[in-house]
């Protein structure tokens, strides 16, 4: 991996949000999760690479494009492993709500864990707080420790939780300690990686999500400095989910280990999730959100708003850029 890559990387997502973002608000989720795939492995296809998918949109059988294990790229090149979410947070890109991206992680051939289509337990905070919070405390002793590192009376915390009925118990928990819960609808991926700035209003992500985007989350907050940790959960008693109504714990254990996933418990930190020696971030918005806007269709050009992340330079850059029409006569500064 090269800087000149990153740059196409970029402009992967960039395009991907463009793509969904033109269905924003019309209810069609799944259509703009389908435009955003598209257009990703289009320009995929475009870059000097031997790319492979290792988080996609499913096995080959379920997702015809960027399945788990697709080839992308020109066939020459570095070797690169990708974890993609075309549309991370298709139903506020259906809906119109904050916080939907194009997003993945990339990384050298065999960086990226290969994580199941499972739900995982998941910390992420701020760089001051890496290896102090530990996500085997309870809520209630990392905001104290959170606190402390940060400066900031408990009062003044801000934690995000996945609005789910899993974590009614957590919410309760975090809200009698005094600190304040964000609850999200969907798009966890962001809220992670907001913890890593100053500034976001963001200091910790609590709670149970997809365990895919867990890793796309540890390489940005690997690359950050900041801290994330994840453990695969596999209790549908623990997940409450309806997707896993007909699934059972030890039928879920058994997946694992075909898998070769023997220690089920294991916690992961995010240099084990993302472990390549060079590694990156990137995402742009589809909708308005914590980190960036979202993309913005206008006579003349289309505007994104996106950030790379990457330990090649250990660079966090944000870019605002302006896609020029044919034809176009006036472009304004913003």
């Amino acid at each position: 991996m090269d800087r000149t890559l990153i740059q196409e990387i970029l402009e992967v997502v960039e395009q991907a949000a463009i793509a969904s973002a033109q269905l924003t608000g019309l209810g069609k989720k799944d259509e703009a999760d389908a435009a955003a795939v598209e257009a990703m492995r289009k320009r995929m296809g475009q870059i000097e690479m031997q790319g492979r998918i290792v988080i996609g949109e499913g096995e080959r059988d379920e997702a015809p494009m960027l399945y788990i294990g697709e080839e992308v790229g020109s066939g020459k090149g570095p070797g690169v492993d990708f974890a993609v979410d075309p549309c991370e947070g298709t139903n506020l890109c259906a809906n119109s709500q904050r916080g939907s991206m194009a997003v993945l992680a990339a990384s050298d051939r065999g960086g990226l864990f290969n994580a199941p289509d499972f739900y995982m337990k998941k910390l992420a905070a701020p760089p001051s707080a890496k290896g102090k919070v530990d996500i085997r405390n309870s809520a209630t002793k990392n905001i104290k420790i959170l606190s402390q590192c940060l400066g900031l009376a408990v009062d003044e915390l801000t934690i995000v939780v996945m609005d789910r009925a899993r974590h009614k118990d957590l919410i309760s928990e975090i809200r009698s300690t005094g600190a304040r819960v964000q609850p999200i609808s969907d798009g966890d991926v962001q809220a992670a990686i907001a913890c890593g700035f100053s500034g976001t209003g963001t200091h910790c992500l609590m709670g149970i999500g997809a365990a895919p985007e867990g890793v796309i989350s540890a390489a940005a907050m690997r690359a950050l400095g900041g801290h994330f940790q994840g453990q695969l959960v596999y209790d549908p008693a623990i997940a409450q989910t309806s997707e896993w109504a007909d699934y059972t714990k030890e039928g879920n254990i058994a997946r694992l280990n075909e898998m070769g996933i023997t220690d089920i418990d294991k916690i992961y930190e995010a240099e084990e999730l993302a472990s390549g020696e060079n590694v990156v971030f990137a995402g742009s918005g589809i909708t308005d959100g914590l980190l960036f806007h979202g993309v913005k269709f206008e006579k003349d050009c289309t505007r994104t708003s996106s950030l790379v992340i990457s330990t090649l330079d250990n660079t966090a850059r944000f870019t605002n850029t302006v896609h020029i029409k044919d034809g176009a006569k006036t472009i304004a500064l913003s």
